[in-house]
């Protein structure tokens, strides 16, 4: 104890040290005759030297060089300065800035005055802001102890230092007259005094607070310029600088909210103050209007905004040499980039088009013959290499030729000629290539208004801009013409020095080893600073926009507040809601530049034209090799990864910290501020708490949530195959590096962008990508493709791999990726989620109530002569006890509590949100296959088509023979786990118990070539060859097999297939499909040698029979059917089965219920108007394609349907991810069907999805639960409130003890009630819950019931209470009774559940400490009871109780 005693001291002592250090060495900076002193270098404010010529700046540096012990002296005369290099051994600092200053002497200097250009590395400002914070908080102390001394008369000074303060125009005046910082200093400490002199707390907080906020932008610029001196030293030159050009701007920069607001109401202000002393004599009336004037909030939040921006961009790196060019965001309306920052300064083969019409697969060679070719530093220079040249484009040439190269000219800067021989094979067009960051650069400023290239029109169209203005030397004549215009412009640029300067904000980018733009207003060094400062002119302006609204709001209010009472103190009451609109634009501004800077950075485009690179020379550049990386490199390549793919969890305090980002937050930080104002010191404390505890609730359910999620994802990650070097490895996605070699096949999902380097009929689903619901073919050929969609030698991460196999070297991860580069450019959040929408109703509600109970009960204190801050404490009081605190994370504390249940039952939910998803859930589409059914596919009968035999019974020869060709049709090869496909698996099973194999009537069976089963095809064919010859087998749908014969082979003989043979087969499969069985047909012929097999082969085949598989229902299914039916959730069967058999298992679970099956044929012929009017009339869909599944989900949405799909396969993953929740069964699903889905069932279980959905409904129960005693306890605290003040009592409470009230009734129970759903409900009572069931009527007479009973039963208590009590004890009185009454109705609503149980236990010992322990009573604000007070309170707490019971038994029956 006593050492945690001495740590504390110690770190107390150890802080008071650092700051006492950190002011001295201020002080001691800023009077130094040095800007900034390091270790042999002293930067030193140079006369004159920012006005004079390059000779004068020459002869100051040839000068100082002279001296022996100066090793180097730049001047930079774009700051005014001079860096002097010396050896500090040879040469004091003191006599360093004495040969500067007689430098300055023999040059003629002396008299010249120094640059009014603030340098950002001197201390005056920061030692400035912190002299002006200490007074500031000095006087707020002096309120706040000095309560005893009366406030002096101070009322007309002080809102006529705040008039001028708020005003640029006055503010500009006086800056004029004594210059910048002087004024500054002269307005904040006039009004600090007058502030505290006139015991006024809340104009000095709000001035304390954003001298905080400066003085840490100042340390921040301080900091980044000891980071930047310190990285330009070793570099010569760096610091040597022109002086910046100085010329007026064209016409005045056009005036943003900011000023259109604080140049007009001050002057309104000052007219309207004559007008009133001249009408009145009266000096408060006068006071009063000039206090009203005062547009403080507009200034406050544009203050905030930019220095929370210059203290963020500082610690990112940026070098802020102007601090007002951030004040200067907000009006900015048009961006000009310089090409310099657009472009690399290298060449790249931007397209090659072949002449031939449809060149094919010479394409490839083409653009391989290219890229080797061409010489992208000398791109015009002509080259030849194995009868391949290239050579620049003839200037008009004729024909196909003159066709493509003007075509291609038009997008390109530079046309070259391919020629294979003599002959002109392709066109080459060559450009400037992209800087990587380019299109983030582009996107930030599309964000801020009106993006201009500087430069050529064809970058222009390139990068789709809003324009172009000619660039280059003529850059600056374009911004002048702009700002001719009435634009107020931003300029990007590497080295344009004089349109930086001319440029309203000039943003210098500074390159590696290149000196920096010393005129630009703030230097960066990378794309991600360049981001931050555009994407923060849109912020600005926002925030300019609010902060004026705030600041005329608040005037309004104030104006209201002096007409209510005596014209005595109006100016007082006027002046704090212009301080409170003021706090609260200094929060919002400070927190959106907080926000700003927690933007994910930029991500850079790989230039590296992959899919135009043959494989060899992608494995080249990556430094792999086909068989992969060794294990040690890629390692090596895991350390070296970017720091920008990595992501790291916010901790506890982070996460509190953005809690506070909600709605009601700016509410109770208004109700502290004026309480504050009115002389209140406890008040503020606890409302301050009360923020703080909710925000750390917050904080902690998110870690915890961020903790399982990540948990649930490493469980969850997709696995591949990765080689290394002779064997293969398994690894997770994440931990994929450039240059692994990954493996393929069908149902995998791609997990990082890659190039193919072999391919085996390999073609891949893109829709997650592109949008296009055909699978794309690809193989290992290089193409000159643009467009992504079209890069047929690419795969990208999320796609799926729909048919065949690859090897492909990984080229991109993580963020890197297309999709991951996308997401992170565009910065878009989820859309809300349902129960989101409804919270943020229910809150944009709840305000207006808080703040128009207070106004009514201010109103009426002032219409009965009551002193304003009585009237405003009550105000303040009632209006915070209308906050529900607990509002904005009761649905997150309920979602996250259900995925964890769900978890613990096999439902992984990979995101929480989706809980609310599920309870919205009112259609189902299952795949009926081990979902509905077991999933224990088997091989149970099988037929020639006529004769159909149980395979429990002995087979004759031919139907042996039907079955070897089944297993000839399959993976027969393959290892029995590796087999995919349920159905193989199934046929190859069966066959192995009843002993044939494929060799069955053959000696020699080898496997020569296979075309897989996959939707489009709905077969599986193999190419084999035996002793006598070569043959297909086939197995698949009868209706696609069938039509595919031409003949029969029965009984060894071979007949002609014709119409009556085929409908006695159809009849044979609908007799079979009618009994559940999936029903495959076999086929068979020979074909000439060959090793290939194509779907052209694929013809004139000899049927041989029927396999019939079996697949059982389980048991619970129909059961579970019937459940999710009677809970209003529509089933739908979707399967590619036979009709007839999805018709049958239909039928067993009653899943029918009068409607009709519809085959994916029948769905084709429908518009999607007429399969909206035909979908309810459809229970099954059968012999449906991925697509069809896909469009089904999207028009049932349509229809406003919530919809849940269920699927384990590849073909699934389009519908799955549609879906509004998605579901796939996990046990056997395959990646692709995993990361499309919402959520994994482990088991397969049609009882873990109901789970699932009752989990769901039970969230919305849970929340409308929570949201009843959190809105209906603040509605009846506010009844009760607004009856005992308005009776003119005392009964009335203070903010402390409404605060604890919801403390004790709010956080703790609704956050228990919230966790847990109702312990006594049933599934099928949860199942009628839902998001109108829940959230509608029914949580409308919830929040009634209790608002009515907790007021009732409280201002019964305080009326029996006053005759025997004291007014004290019968206020606590009834403060007891309303929190009891609130804690028995929790528990008469959630009592059976022990966490309730438990949090209104220790709520109510809680209040018993508060109510009874004296010095605790005091703080809050009551008095200790007696126990006839108890006795009073606890019985109206146990009618309320009661009370409740009795109403939900009535609702119930409602």
């Amino acid at each position: 104890m006593l050492q945690s005693v001495f740590n504390l001291a110690g770190g107390a002592v150890g802080t008071v040290l650092g700051a006492a250090n950190g002011l001295a060495e201020l002080a001691y900076a800023a009077t130094s005759d040095a800007t900034t002193v390091a270790p042999g270098r002293v930067h030193v404010p140079l006369r004159g030297v920012h006005t004079s010529d390059a000779a004068v700046a020459a002869a100051v540096e040839e000068q100082l060089a002279e001296h022996p012990a100066v090793c180097r002296a730049e001047v930079n005369a774009a700051l005014g300065h001079v860096m002097v290099e010396f050896d500090p051994d040879l040469l004091p600092v003191s006599e360093a800035l004495d040969l500067v200053a007689d430098v300055e002497q023999e040059n003629g200097l002396s008299s010249e005055p120094y640059t009014r250009q603030e340098h950002p590395g001197n201390a005056r400002r920061a030692l400035q802001e912190a002299a002006l914070l200490g007074i500031h908080t000095a006087a707020l102390v002096y309120t706040t102890v000095g309560r005893a001394v009366p406030a002096a008369p101070v009322a007309l000074p002080a809102s006529v230092l705040a008039l001028i303060d708020a005003s640029p125009r006055l503010r500009g005046y006086v800056a004029r007259a004594v210059g910048e910082p002087a004024a500054d200093a002269l307005l904040s400490t006039g009004a600090a005094l007058s502030n505290g002199l006139g015991k006024r707390p809340l104009g000095l907080l709000v001035d304390a607070c954003q001298r905080f906020v400066l003085y840490q932008e100042s340390q921040a610029r301080r900091r980044a310029w000891a980071v930047w001196e310190d990285a330009l030293a070793d570099h010569e030159g760096a610091h040597r600088a022109m002086p910046r050009p100085v010329g007026p701007r064209p016409a005045p920069i056009p005036p943003g909210p900011v000023e259109k607001v604080a140049d007009l109401t001050p002057l309104a202000a000052l007219g309207g103050a004559a007008a009133l002393l001249a009408a009145t004599r009266s000096v408060p009336l006068a006071t009063t209007a000039l206090a009203l004037g005062a547009p403080k909030a507009a200034r406050s939040g544009r203050e905030g905004f930019a220095a929370q921006l210059g203290r963020d961009a500082a610690a990112k790196g940026t070098l802020v040499l102007d601090r007002n060019v951030l004040r200067r965001l907000d009006r900015v309306d048009t961006v000009v980039l310089d090409e310099d920052v657009l472009l690399t300064g290298r060449q790249a083969v931007d397209d090659v088009v072949p002449l031939a019409e449809e060149p094919g697969s010479g394409l490839s060679e083409l653009v391989e013959r290219a890229h080797d070719l061409v010489d992208l530093r000398r791109p015009l220079r002509a080259r030849t290499n194995e009868g391949w040249s290239v050579e620049p484009a003839e200037p008009e040439p004729a024909g196909r030729l003159g066709e493509v190269a003007a075509s291609l000219g038009r997008r390109s800067s530079t046309v070259l000629t391919l020629r294979r021989g003599s002959e002109p094979v392709a066109v080459i067009g060559i450009s400037p290539a992209l800087d990587p960051f380019a299109e983030s650069v582009v996107a930030a400023a599309s964000r801020a208004g009106l993006v201009l290239v500087g430069g050529p029109r064809a970058l222009s169209r390139r990068l789709e801009l809003d324009g172009a203005v000619p660039g280059g030397a003529t850059l600056t004549d374009s911004v002048r013409a702009l700002q001719t215009g009435g634009h107020v412009v931003a300029v990007v640029s590497r080295n344009h020095r004089t349109a930086l300067v001319a440029a309203d904000v000039g943003i210098g980018v500074v390159g590696p080893g290149k000196p920096p733009p010393w005129t630009a207003d703030v230097l960066t060094r990378t794309a991600g600073e360049v981001c931050l400062l555009l994407d923060a002119i849109g912020v600005a302006q926002q925030i300019s926009h609010r902060s004026a609204q705030l600041a005329v709001g608040g005037s309004g209010l104030g104006g209201l507040l002096a007409v209510l009472g005596p014209p005595t103190g109006a100016a007082g009451r006027a002046a704090i809601p212009v301080h409170t609109a003021a706090l609260v634009a200094l929060g919002l501004g400070t927190w959106s530049g907080i926000s700003l800077a927690r933007r994910p950075g930029p991500i850079p485009a790989d230039r590296t034209p992959w899919h135009a690179m043959s494989a060899r020379a992608v494995l080249q550049s990556l430094h792999s090799a086909r068989t992969g990386l060794s294990e040690h490199e890629s390692h090596l390549r895991q350390r070296d990864r970017p720091a920008i793919d990595e992501q790291h969890d916010v901790g506890i305090t982070k996460a509190s910290l953005e809690e506070l980002a909600n709605p009601l937050t700016p509410a109770l930080a208004a109700g502290a501020g004026v309480s504050a104002a009115t002389g209140s010191i406890l008040d503020p404390l606890l409302i301050t708490t009360v923020l703080a505890v909710n925000a750390l609730i917050g904080g902690v359910q998110r870690v915890g949530a961020q903790r399982a999620l990540r948990t649930l994802r490493k469980s969850s990650a997709a696995r591949v195959h990765v080689r290394r070097g002779e064997s293969d490895v398994e690894l997770r996605a994440d931990q994929l590096v450039e240059g692994d070699v990954i493996r393929l096949q069908a149902g995998d999902a791609v997990p990082a962008d890659s190039r193919v380097l072999t391919g085996h009929d390999l073609e891949i689903d893109e829709s997650s990508l592109t949008g296009e619901s055909v699978p794309v073919a690809k193989s290992n050929r290089a193409t000159s493709a643009r467009a992504i969609a079209d890069r047929n030698s690419m795969l990208y991460e999320g796609t799926v791999v729909a048919v065949g196999r690859t090897d492909a070297v990984v080229v991109a991860t993580g963020d890197r990726t297309e999709a991951g580069r996308a997401m992170r450019q565009n910065g878009e959040q989820a859309p809300p989620t349902g129960v989101e929408i409804r919270l943020r109703k229910l809150t944009a509600r709840a305000l207006p109530i808080s703040i128009g109970a207070g106004v009514v009960l201010v109103v009426s204190d002032l219409l009965r002569r009551r002193p304003a801050g009585i009237a405003l404490t009550r105000a303040v009081s009632l209006a915070v006890a209308a906050v529900p605190e607990g509002l904005p994370f009761v649905a997150t504390v309920a979602e996250l509590a259900a995925a964890r249940r769900l978890s613990a039952r096999g439902a992984l939910v990979r995101n929480p949100s989706t809980i609310e998803a599920l309870g919205r859930v009112n259609v189902l589409c299952f795949d009926k296959t081990g979902t509905l059914t077991e999933g224990r596919i088997s091989l149970r009968q099988v037929s020639d088509g006529t004769d159909t035999v149980s395979v429990d019974e002995p087979l004759r020869p031919d139907l042996q023979d039907v079955i070897a060709t089944a297993v000839r049709a399959s993976p027969f090869r393959a290892d029995p786990h590796q087999v995919t496909h349920q159905t193989d698996r199934a046929v190859l099973r069966g066959a192995r118990t009843l002993g044939v194999s494929a060799e069955n009537g053959h000696a020699v069976v080898e496997q020569l070539d296979e075309l897989p089963f996959e939707s489009r095809r709905a077969y599986h064919a193999t190419l084999w060859r035996g002793r006598t010859g070569t043959r297909i087998s086939l197995k698949g749908a009868p209706e696609v097999v069938l039509p595919l014969c031409s003949a029969r082979r029965r009984n060894g003989e071979t007949q002609p297939l014709d119409e009556r043979t085929r409908a006695a087969i159809d009849e044979e499969v609908h007799r079979l499909a009618l009994q559940g069985h999936r029903v495959l047909a076999v086929a068979q012929r020979r074909i000439a040698d060959r090793t290939q097999l194509t779907e052209d082969d694929v013809t004139e085949l000899e049927f041989r029979g029927l396999v019939a598989l079996v697949d059982p229902v389980r048991p619970t299914a129909a059961q579970s059917v019937a459940t999710l039916r009677a809970a209003g959730v529509e089933i739908a069967m979707i399967t590619g089965d036979h009709p007839s058999t999805a018709q049958s298992i239909a039928s067993e679970l009653d899943a029918l219920n009068g409607r009709t099956v519809m085959t994916g044929a029948e769905l084709e012929e429908l518009t999607d108007s007429q399969l909206v009017e035909a979908l309810p009339r459809a229970a099954v869909f059968a012999r449906v394609t991925p697509a069809q599944k896909a469009r089904i989900v999207q028009v049932y949405q349509q229809r406003g349907l919530a919809v849940a799909v269920t699927g384990d396969g590849t073909n699934d993953a389009p519908a799955i991810r549609l879906a509004d929740v998605g579901i796939a069964l996990g046990a056997r699903a395959t990646a692709a069907a995993r990361e499309a889905a919402d959520v994994v069932v482990t088991d397969d279980r049609i009882e873990t999805i109901t789970d699932a959905i009752v989990e769901g409904r039970g969230m919305w129960t849970s929340v409308r639960d929570a949201l009843s005693i959190l809105l209906g306890g603040n509605l009846g605290e506010i009844a009760y409130t607004l009856a005992t003040g308005i009776a003119g009592s005392n009964g009335g409470l203070n903010a402390r003890q409404l605060l604890l009230i919801n403390l004790l009734t709010d956080v703790l129970p609704a956050m228990a009630v919230a966790v847990r759903p109702p312990a006594d409900a049933t599934p099928e009572q949860l199942l009628a819950e839902g998001p109108e069931q829940s959230l509608g009527g029914a949580l409308t007479r919830g929040i009634q019931v209790r608002a009515a009973i907790t007021a009732t039963s409280a201002g019964i208590a305080w009326l029996l209470a006053r005759p025997v009590s004291t007014a004290g004890q019968a206020s606590t009185t009834g403060l007891v009774a309303l929190v009891g009454a609130q804690l028995g109705q929790t528990l008469a609503v959630r009592g059976r559940t022990p966490l309730v149980a438990a949090a209104v236990a220790g709520s109510m010992v809680l209040l018993a400490v508060a109510v009874q322990v004296p010095g605790v009573s005091r703080v809050v604000g009551s008095r200790p009871l007696l126990p006839h007070q108890w006795a009073i309170a606890l019985t109206a707490a146990v009618g309320a109780t009661g009370a409740q019971l009795l109403a939900q038994r009535l609702l119930t029956r409602v």
